[in-house]
């Protein structure tokens, strides 16, 4: 399993928010790519972008992503607010490996059908959870469908991988949300990252064992939780 650190960015800073919430940022770096250097140095060899004002339609932070992409070697998929074409096209051009979509792909069938054919394999799609449904528009919508369910009918998809993150369990490092992560893997055909709750190397064995191939950490990385040069060391190939 690998982890990637995660790129909240919010008014062209780096942030972390604990349960999706505006009004609960616990964490504000001012230069962004401040944060992927200091990731890049740790020995990650990947990295997690999204742009938090294009996801809940509060602006966008479209150059700095654009930056920080050029600035760094690591991997980088980047994901927030993107909900066309061209700007699929965008992302990958700034030299994004892959693409995360969340609330079009997961309201319009029809669409991320069409965009899982004209990027195939470079596509990610995230599930964002809060008590087993799915939520989209920043989290503030929830769509009355089964979170487990949804996904499993992206198996006939040429995608990347699908991303499911415990909205609820999000930035409060009390622990994953395993029993949805092991339901996710045992429904998908694609390779599983999970995200949210994340607070120790314990939780890290955890989610392994569960099945995901990748997890995506914030909070504990940026608060010191988990030390970034042991978790690189263990999970960075």
């Amino acid at each position: 399993m690998q982890v990637i650190p995660a790129i909240d960015i919010r008014e062209g800073a780096c942030v972390q928010l604990v349960g999706g919430s505006y009004d609960d940022e616990r964490v504000r770096i001012a230069d962004p790519l401040e944060a992927a250097a200091k990731w890049a140095s740790a020995g990650f060899t990947r990295l997690h972008i999204v742009d938090l004002d294009a996801a809940t339609g509060r602006g966008e932070n479209r150059d700095v992503i654009k930056d920080i992409i050029s600035s760094t070697r690591m991997t980088v998929q980047c994901g927030g607010g993107i909900r066309d074409f061209d700007s699929i096209e965008d992302v990958l051009c700034f030299g994004a490996s892959a693409v995360v979509l969340g609330t079009r792909a997961l309201e319009n069938r029809p669409w991320l059908e069409e965009a899982s054919s004209r990027f195939a394999g470079e596509l990610i799609i995230a599930a964002d959870v809060r008590e087993r449904k799915i939520v989209t528009r920043g989290w503030e919508r929830e769509l009355p469908v089964d979170a487990i369910d949804t996904i499993r009918q992206l198996n006939d998809l040429q995608l990347a991988g699908v991303l499911v993150t415990a909205v609820h369990r999000e930035g409060q490092m009390k622990g994953p949300d395993l029993a949805l992560v092991r339901d996710v893997v045992g429904a998908t055909t694609h390779a599983v990252q999970a995200s949210g709750g994340i607070g120790n190397m314990m939780d890290l064995e955890d989610l392994e064992s569960a099945g995901a191939g990748s997890a995506i950490v914030g909070m504990a990385l940026y608060t010191g939780a988990l030390a970034p040069e042991t978790v690189s060391k263990e999970y960075s190939k």
